[in-house]
């Protein structure tokens, strides 16, 4: 039935099938099992197939970062389009329309309204966002510090923020002045960088003529900062002073360090220490006079027994106190501190509560006592005229 052998063929080795073809001819003529050579075949086949999608996959990554690139280069040239940290520098002419100071000193987002029948402009302090760094790890703990031009010695300052270059300040201070003032007066905002045991250093400044503001609505909208301009002198000078408070035992110590940047036209200047309870004086002591310095070192402690329960209805105040040209005590400069004050004083009265039983040194600078009485609503004391005294 089958076909007769050729004179030329061979013969198939026994147990094997001659099969025609080259490939299957090659894979009969190896040594390895029929599942083996199957398995590699599917291993072979998987290779592949992982090193398509691979190619694949990196086409479409290229793919993705080219477009980007060329929605920032499009943001570049449109006057509306934001920059950001990531795109490449612009030229000289583009860069006039986003200049590096705006950049570099941040922006502040105020309200004003202005009330006619009380005489008096509320001023609303909301945020702050991309000051500038002054800090370690490139951060800083900004306050800002409003005054008005028409009121010399008359400033709010709103508490410190830690660590942050964007802080939420929501505070809001009242200036009293008169409609037909408002033409030729400015509202000055400075943004400062609060240091412990030095000077604070200026993050930026808003001059604000309150002349071309509408204060007819409330208004609410963002302000460029500026550079600062020249730093506020210090009249006064500055108080150095520690706190710590036990809460278990209701121990408060006031330690009374030093004073610098005095006049010299003062003698014998010294510190007094009041406690008030509920705007009312509870109690008091005083260091001892300092002769012949404008920056005395004091070092005195004082201990006060103040209940937990009452911490929060405190008011601390530091008067420092001198002789002026007319050989009579007068009050310097005070510093208030307590739940009721604001800005560097606010925050190291929080820092004392924060870290019990550790003291907390810092400089304060000293403000006018009308100023501290004023927040205090204590009413100015009357001079009176001494029989023979003119």
């Amino acid at each position: 039935m089958g076909h007769p052998l050729g004179p030329h063929s061979t013969p198939a080795p026994a147990g094997t099938t001659a099969i025609p073809g080259l490939i299957p001819d090659l894979i009969a003529r190896l040594p390895w099992p029929r599942w083996a050579i199957i398995a590699i075949a599917v291993a072979a086949g998987v290779l592949m197939v992982s090193c398509l999608l691979c190619v694949v996959c990196c086409c479409c990554r290229r793919g993705h970062r080219k477009k980007p690139r060329d929605r920032e280069a499009v943001g570049l040239g449109s006057p509306q389009g934001t920059t950001s940290s990531h795109l490449v520098q612009p030229d000289v002419d583009t860069s006039e329309t986003a200049p590096e100071d705006a950049q570099h000193w941040g922006r502040l987002q105020l309200s004003l309204e202005y009330d006619f029948s009380r005489q008096e402009i509320k001023v609303g302090l909301k945020q702050a966002a991309d000051l500038r760094a002054c800090g370690p790890g490139g951060t800083a703990d900004p306050y800002a510090r409003v005054s008005l031009s028409t009121q010399t010695g008359h400033s709010h300052e709103t508490r410190v923020h830690r660590g942050t270059l964007c802080p939420a300040f929501q505070e809001t201070c009242c200036f009293h002045i008169a409609q037909e003032e408002l033409a030729g007066a400015t509202l000055r905002v400075r943004v400062l960088g609060s240091k412990r045991f030095s000077a604070p250093e200026p993050l930026g400044e808003l001059s604000l003529p309150l002349g071309a503001v509408d204060l007819q609505h409330v208004l609410e909208q963002w302000y460029q900062l500026g550079p600062p301009g020249a730093a506020e002198p210090e009249p006064s000078g500055e108080l150095c002073l520690s706190l710590r408070y036990v809460p278990s035992s209701g121990r408060m110590t006031v330690v009374v360090l030093e004073a610098r940047g005095l006049s010299p036209g003062l003698a014998d200047p010294y510190v007094k220490v009041q406690l008030m309870l509920n705007q009312r004086k509870w109690r008091k002591r005083k260091t001892s006079a300092r002769k012949g310095t404008a920056s005395p070192y004091f070092n005195e402690a004082f201990t006060f027994l103040v209940p937990f329960s009452q911490i929060q209805s405190v008011d601390l105040v530091l008067a420092v106190w001198a002789r002026g040209p007319q050989f009579r005590a007068e009050p310097v400069g005070k510093v208030l501190l307590g739940a009721r004050a604001s800005g560097q004083p606010l925050q190291h009265w929080a820092d004392m509560l924060a870290h019990a039983r550790r003291p907390v040194a810092q400089w304060h600078p000293l403000r006018p006592a009308r100023e501290v009485d004023r927040a205090l609503g204590l009413k100015p004391r009357l001079h009176l005229t001494l029989p023979g005294s003119r």
